[in-house]
């Protein structure tokens, strides 16, 4: 079932994403991001009262200041990411964003050391991955704007050329990152299940935050046809990270699973082309195979 529950979990990663993109590319909304956040709050928040109340896991106000660190990375990484999506296409933001694990690596690697066991396809694979966060930073920022408008004519979209397009999946992917890295570290303190749970409360606490002050403070109101793809989206999120927990609980088949999962990035790529009809030059794709291939690359070796 290992298989059946990455496949799961890498189409319905993806299909957060899509959904995701849609409910927080109108550039008019400047709390669309915010929304989402409440979004995947509410609906983790069920979630944990399903694994509280019915699944019997175990939480306790322990548990949830222990893991507070970690959740608040998480939390801040996919807020983030939600803001990115204003203002880059999904087909750029998603590769970049899935970079983290390359940031892990870099990061045991500056703290551990370079294990004598590590094969050079693993430094290959982070090198490649960096590589093409770094060329598609440059060809975000260099290509002419008038080609960029006509490639982006096909999505009726479009993005103007700015630092902070690039900028913000950068920093998604450093906060997820920082919070993969602190994971490994609390993960040897408390259960996996109980950590889950308490990222999902944490989640809802700071969802109902930013519903109060978009609803309360900002007077905002919500529009159905709007919040619908964001909370397609949370679904999609919350059934992903589901399957993704018990697709790595076979441990025998872990090195399968992990580069399955951990292409998802692959699949957003092919959505934000068929149902966003986004265009991307050349230089834009290349980079992009980068950034895959060393992706699939540390996934298979399970770093």
């Amino acid at each position: 079932m290992w298989f059946w529950f990455a496949v799961i979990a890498l189409l319905c990663w993806s299909g957060s994403d899509l959904f995701s993109k849609i409910g927080c590319q109108d550039s008019e909304d400047k709390y669309s991001h915010l929304k989402m956040v409440t979004a995947v709050g509410l609906v983790m928040g069920l979630h944990a009262a399903y694994e509280i109340f019915i699944g019997g896991v175990e939480i306790t106000g322990g548990i949830l200041l222990t893991y507070l660190p970690v959740s608040m990375l998480y939390i801040l990484s996919m807020a983030m990411g939600y803001l990115g999506l204003r203002y880059i296409e999904l087909s750029i933001s998603s590769p970049i964003c899935n970079s983290s694990g390359a940031l892990v690596a870099v990061l045991t690697f500056a703290t551990v050391g370079i294990s004598e066991d590590l094969p050079p396809l693993a430094l290959a694979a982070v090198a490649l991955v960096c590589l093409g966060v770094i060329a598609l930073g440059i060809t975000e920022s260099t290509e002419d704007e008038e080609l960029r408008r006509a490639r982006q004519d096909a999505s009726n979209h479009h993005y103007a050329k700015s630092w902070i397009a690039i900028t913000i999946p950068i920093i998604y992917c450093l906060l997820d990152a920082l919070g993969t890295f602190a994971d490994s570290r609390v993960l040897e303190l408390i259960d996996e299940d109980s950590a889950n749970v308490a990222y999902e409360l944490t989640f809802l606490l700071v969802g109902l935050a930013c519903a109060v002050y978009v609803l309360g403070i900002k007077k905002q109101k919500l529009v159905a046809r709007q919040e619908a793809p964001k909370y397609t989206g949370a679904v999609f999120e919350t059934i992903g990270q589901f399957f993704y927990i018990y697709a790595l609980a076979d441990t025998e088949h872990v090195a399968f699973a992990a580069p399955i999962i951990s292409s998802y990035c692959v699949a957003s790529v092919v959505w934000g082309r068929i149902f966003l009809k986004e265009k991307l030059s050349v230089k834009h794709y290349l980079s992009i195979l980068l950034v895959i291939i060393g992706i699939v690359i540390l996934g298979i070796l399970d770093i």
